[in-house]
């Protein structure tokens, strides 16, 4: 494959494909500008995700713990299980009875948490300063704002596959189905039953979409912006992407068929 560009991918792409050997990171295949700073969209929730793991590890809160509204607690926030709808104001329904995708619920948990503190700060401090990610700041809402380089994204992915940080059993709870059994929609790939999702991460389970063949327990998140974080600890593997070009039915049809051949790569190498 080239390095320099993806097939099918509109833009300017940026990309690396990653595999942990004995703790130590191999990129196994990169192209594009590793160094320019582009939207992450909702992969901005992964580092929400990871922030909030270290919230549990410094037990200043517990993921069972009620941070509402309606006795939503901040697993069902996290894990789109809350009832809210996608916005502050939409239509909701009761708690633990659908998978609706909520940037509000999100952005509400992240609120209760850091209270009258700076939203980009608390990420800073949680997740950027520890892992080096010079290059990447909060530049939003935290459901959607984080603005960062593909070099820093995958300095990220290394953090969730390894559990830099944060204390493995922690991570394990986070890229753990919460309730899987709920239906669902994936925002641009449509409803599936059921649809699994971590506390914070998207998790694979059966569903054919962006995922490709990657195994049920992968997990990850893709944003608006046409970024993607995609990883399996069991594997030791992932792929990590920016873009130039906004998600579209491009992506719909590409990702399937590229995380696949990326998975491919980062085993078969």
């Amino acid at each position: 494959m080239s390095t320099s560009s993806v097939p099918g991918w509109p833009g300017s792409p940026s990309f690396a494909v990653l595999r942990l050997e004995t703790g130590s990171v191999v990129t196994v295949e990169q192209g594009g500008d590793h160094d320019a700073e582009r939207a992450w969209a909702s992969v901005s929730k992964m580092a929400v995700a990871l922030a909030m793991c270290v919230e549990v590890d410094w037990q200043l809160h517990q993921i069972t713990e009620n941070f509402g509204p309606r006795g939503a607690t901040l697993s069902n926030l996290l894990s789109h299980s809350s009832g809210l709808g996608l916005e502050e104001g939409d239509p909701v329904v009761p708690v633990a009875s659908k998978r609706i995708y909520s940037n509000y619920g999100i952005d509400h948990a992240v609120a209760v948490v850091v209270k009258d503190n700076d939203v980009a700060q608390w990420l800073d401090d949680r997740v950027f300063q520890g892992l080096g990610m010079v290059h990447t700041r909060l530049e939003g809402r935290p459901s959607s704002g984080v603005v960062g380089s593909t070099t820093d994204l995958a300095r990220m992915a290394v953090a969730w596959l390894r559990s830099d940080g944060v204390a493995p059993p922690t991570r394990d709870r986070f890229i753990k189905p919460f309730l899987p059994d709920l239906d669902g929609i994936v925002p641009g790939f449509g409803r599936f039953s059921p649809c699994p999702w971590g506390l914070g991460p998207e998790v694979r389970g059966d569903k054919q979409h962006w995922m490709g063949d990657w195994p049920p327990s992968s997990f990850g998140h893709f944003g608006q912006s046409g970024a993607l974080m995609l990883l399996n600890v069991d594997e030791k593997i992932g792929v990590v992407a920016t873009s130039t070009e906004q998600f579209g039915p491009w992506a719909v049809d590409l990702w399937p068929r590229w995380t696949s051949e990326m998975r491919n790569l980062a085993l078969g190498s």
